[in-house]
């Protein structure tokens, strides 16, 4: 038998038991081929809510769990919501559109404790409550949408009868499949001119018959944008291409001309295979250099390449929060790893003796010595370069032990030399902040030797997804 060959098994009536990780709800199901499995196998089934009767066509099998897709509601749960996105369902995000907010904030915060506890095997003090975001939707202030000259074909739609411009589109990957767009009418992540943009970009781009990209060959001219905002309503685009083009400033002279009060145009011409624009030349075709959000009455530059927590006011609660955590009295040195722009770095400053900041991405470095100047900060240090390589013992010999370590890793959380280092400098205490609590628990579980969990803080970034953030704040064991 093929192993690409598709299941057919049909499940009626399952009945949605309780929510999963990765976004899934979970039902237990009986097989024929087991009569007497109690109480029965795991089943994931995406876009379920608890409470659901659904049909699900299983379209995995394994031996200790089935994942399915629904066919059917024949039976709505009282607590299903209408989704509010035409989108839902085919586009990869915002999976928890038919969740309440206060069934999603339970979820997460259970996610919470379950990674920390069977990941990590790790002791933990009762979670605090999970702070919810006061924006469930338009809260990004940054998004990217991609081209593709081949987009996702929508159930009921004749690939044959499709004119070429027709088969192109702008908006998001599918799940699960990198050369398939989705092309999107409207997002409700980001406020406008988000959708205005994009749709403006997409008809010129049609209408002038500019190539859109295409992802397997590595060749046309429109290939994804960005779209960044702030609070007070600055926006700043970067619009990348596949290739040059002679048509390139016909496009951005009329972006110019539809979006006057544009803050900031930048443009790239990225040939290579990934879309990451991290060592490519963004150039400034109109507008300012950077856009300014501020927060706490500090001020904060970002640029084309800037990292900066992408829900504007939960990124206020989350660094209050780990500012309350590190405990300042003002005569500490604080390192602050994975710093971006500094901002967790110049928000506790205020509170410390020294912050020293250390970032890989370069631009992101000097963005934060630029806000530092501006926002009249003279004890915040930074340094840009790879982290294991980086924090070492002699830096830290250097530039004074650590009384608090703040850190803030990517996804992939911290490399075990960093882990490491942290623990030789033994820091009285050690706040951290992630995107990820599998990672956290996993590097905290590195730690938990010499350090206890005294705290934990979820902090909802991401509505109507299944993502979530946390702090934990850990203590030396003195003994």
């Amino acid at each position: 038998m093929s192993r690409n060959k598709p299941l057919d098994i049909v499940l009626h009536d399952v009945v949605i038991e309780s929510l999963a990780a990765e976004g899934k709800a979970l039902s237990h199901v009986r097989l024929e081929e087991d009569p007497d499995d109690t109480p029965g196998r795991v089943l994931f089934v995406e876009f379920a809510v608890p409470g659901d009767v659904v049909d699900v066509r299983v379209t995995r099998k394994k031996k200790s769990f089935l994942e399915g897709r629904i066919i059917r509601i024949s039976k709505p749960s009282d607590q299903r919501l209408s989704p509010f996105c035409s989108h839902f369902g085919t586009c990869g995000g915002c999976r928890w559109q038919p969740l309440p907010y206060e069934i999603q904030l339970a979820a997460k915060q259970r996610q919470v404790y379950d990674q920390l506890t069977r990941i990590g095997h790790l002791q933990v003090p009762e979670l605090s409550p999970i702070i919810g975001s006061s924006r469930t939707v338009e809260y990004r202030n940054k998004l990217e949408f991609s081209a593709s000259n081949k987009r996702w074909i929508l159930a009921g739609e004749d690939p044959a009868a499709l004119s070429e411009s027709e088969r192109c589109g702008l908006g998001f990957h599918v799940g699960k499949f990198f050369d398939k767009v989705l092309d999107i009418d409207h997002c409700h992540l980001q406020r406008e001119p988000s959708n205005a943009l994009r749709l403006f970009i997409k008809d010129y781009a049609i209408r002038n018959r500019l190539s859109f990209y295409d992802i397997r060959e590595n060749h046309g001219v429109l290939r994804n944008m960005f779209v960044r905002t702030t609070d007070d309503g600055q926006v700043m685009l970067i619009i990348c291409f596949g290739e040059d083009s002679p048509a390139i400033p016909g496009l951005l002279e009329a972006i110019v001309r539809e979006f006057p009060d544009l803050t900031s145009l930048y443009y790239v011409i990225n040939t290579k295979g990934n879309d990451s624009i991290s060592d490519q030349e963004c150039l400034l075709y109109h507008g300012q250099d950077a856009i300014y959000e501020k927060m706490e009455g500090l001020r904060f530059r970002i640029g084309p390449k800037s990292f900066y927590q992408t829900n504007t006011l939960q990124a206020l609660e989350l660094y209050r929060k780990a500012r309350e955590f590190a405990g300042l009295t003002g005569n500490e040195i604080v390192y602050d790893l994975y710093t971006g722009t500094g901002t967790i770095a110049q928000f506790v400053s205020s509170r410390a003796a020294r912050v020293i900041g250390i970032e890989y991405v370069p631009e992101a470095i000097e963005d934060a010595r630029e806000n530092a100047r501006a926002n009249s900060i003279d004890n915040c240090e930074f340094y840009a370069g790879d982290m294991k390589d980086i924090l070492t013992d002699s830096f830290i010999e250097q530039h004074g032990r650590p009384d608090v370590i703040i850190v803030d890793p990517p996804r992939a959380g911290m490399h075990p030399d960093v882990v490491e280092t942290i623990l030789r400098a033994a820091p009285r205490r050690i706040v951290y902040v992630s995107c990820n609590p599998a990672s956290q628990a996993r590097d905290i579980a590195l730690m938990a030797h010499k350090y206890t969990i005294t705290a934990v803080q979820p902090v909802d970034m991401f509505p109507h997804t299944m993502h979530v953030e946390n702090i934990c704040k850990l203590d030396y064991n003195a003994d």
